[in-house]
């Protein structure tokens, strides 16, 4: 089969059944910062971690650069605009920090769709959610490079 017609065709619950099965860089909203920066540590695969609610729902992430910008925030450059600062510096807990607009895709979303989203807003990574809003997998670029071209020939 054609790269563009797998693309069309399969769905993303294809590419979940074809991936090892790995820890998922789950982390409660209230983490602490410390206990943040273990888990970014502790999951080596991931560059980010996904931040969830009491009930499991994904609720915001927060990516390796934007840890490192609040963690290492007075050594950083001045690219934090001003008004940012204070929630940075008082930062206690995952959910001060996470991003709370993420990228997502479901089991019945197209591959070739997802690949679109990931490739136009510049990411490498995103959660699978099943229909309650849970972390089921997480797809990165590798998995979609592997998917597409090593396992198509």
């Amino acid at each position: 089969m054609a790269q563009e017609e797998i693309v069309r065709s399969s769905k993303i619950s294809e590419l979940v059944a074809r991936i090892k099965t790995r820890n998922l860089p789950l982390i409660p909203e209230d983490a602490s910062i410390a206990d943040v920066v273990d888990a970014m540590i502790d999951y080596e695969h991931s560059r980010l971690l996904y931040v969830v609610n009491s009930e499991g729902c994904l609720v915001g992430t927060i990516s390796l650069g934007l840890l490192a910008r609040h963690v290492f925030c007075p050594s950083h450059e001045p690219q934090i605009h001003p008004r940012f600062l204070i929630d940075m510096v008082t930062a206690e807990c995952a959910r001060d920090i996470m991003q709370k607009n993420t990228l997502s895709a479901r089991d019945g979303d197209e591959v070739g769709a997802l690949l679109k989203r990931m490739l136009g807003a510049n990411v490498k990574e995103v959660p699978v959610l099943d229909n309650s809003g849970r972390v089921t997998a997480d797809i990165t670029i590798v998995d979609l490079l592997r998917f597409l071209i090593v396992d198509a020939h």
